[in-house]
């Protein structure tokens, strides 16, 4: 989600940007050499699988949240960005209580902090919310990505989560979005307690949501329950599954997607059709991320 000084403006931009990313792009890293080829049965990301045209998939990246804290190594906590409706919004912070491990999980929450929170362009809300991503940590173009999770269990509106992917800045100039790209593997509103809705964003935006092409409203997946979504993507065809299901395929090859990518997950509060009116017992919300796995 975009951000401005004006909050009206900052909410404005928020439809699914939550990153909007941040710094101006620095030196680039040298170039990582191929991973080696397995020759046993699994990988760092389990049983191997089958790649489509031969061969297997190689594990690049992997979490497994297993420890007792957020492997900063890999993952960097949002702070720079709020989200939410103009009435109703969450400051993004690096805080436990909206970012932890533990139990074999992430744990993303937003919450009440009962107190004034500080977010960015002189904002503050009472409300938190957690929010992860590789920022300047790991990136790739192509692949097949994967994360297992568990989102609220809720019927009313006023909660959003996503699993997505953004241009690495260090490459990739993100001014001109929607036509730089964002791939929403899945975001899953709490107005839509059923469903799993992927999002590609590049030059389709000017005709605007077209499912079958850049989204799909026919994917099922219930609140409250694990969940696994999966991404598979070539430089002429971009696939997304749920729970081993196909969701959406779009062949464009569009610019948009020829580019490093890093990984972000979200849990916020509403915005629009699915803001949170402040009643009922909504908060504190949690989802969970039992796993996050790459392969190339």
């Amino acid at each position: 989600m975009k951000i401005h000084a004006r909050l009206a403006a900052v909410l404005a931009a928020a439809t699914t940007v939550v990153l909007g990313l941040l710094v101006a792009p620095g030196p680039l890293p040298a170039a990582a050499g191929a991973a080696p080829r397995s020759t046993s049965s699994s990988d760092d990301c389990g049983v191997l699988i089958a790649k489509p045209g031969g061969g297997n998939w190689s594990c690049t990246f992997h979490d497994e949240f297993d420890g007792s804290a957020l492997d900063r190594t890999k993952w960097v906590p949002q702070t720079n960005f709020v989200n939410g409706s103009p009435t109703r919004y969450a400051c993004y912070v690096d805080d436990p209580a909206v970012v932890s491990v533990s139990g074999g999980s992430l744990r993303l929450s937003v919450k009440d902090a009962g107190v004034p929170v500080t977010c960015p362009a002189g904002l503050s809300s009472t409300y938190a919310a957690g929010q992860v991503s590789t920022f300047y940590k790991f990136s790739q173009q192509y692949g097949r990505f994967e994360a297992r999770m568990k989102v609220p269990a809720a019927t009313q509106p006023g909660l959003q989560e996503a699993f997505w992917l953004w241009p690495d800045v260090r490459y990739h100039d993100t001014s001109t979005w929607p036509l730089s790209g964002e791939i929403d593997i899945v975001e899953t509103y709490s107005q839509h307690p059923t469903l799993a809705i992927p999002f590609l964003h590049y030059s389709a935006d000017s005709g605007g949501p077209q499912p079958g092409l850049n989204t799909a409203w026919n994917c099922a997946a219930s609140r409250g329950v694990w969940n696994t979504y999966t991404l598979e993507w070539s430089a002429n065809r971009i696939e997304i599954s749920v729970n081993g299901v196909s969701c959406l395929v779009n062949t464009s090859g569009d610019a948009a997607f020829q580019k490093r990518y890093i990984i972000a997950l979200t849990q916020a509060l509403g915005r629009g059709g699915n803001a949170w009116d402040g009643s009922g017992a909504l908060l504190p919300a949690t989802t969970e991320v039992d796993y996050v796995r790459v392969w190339e």
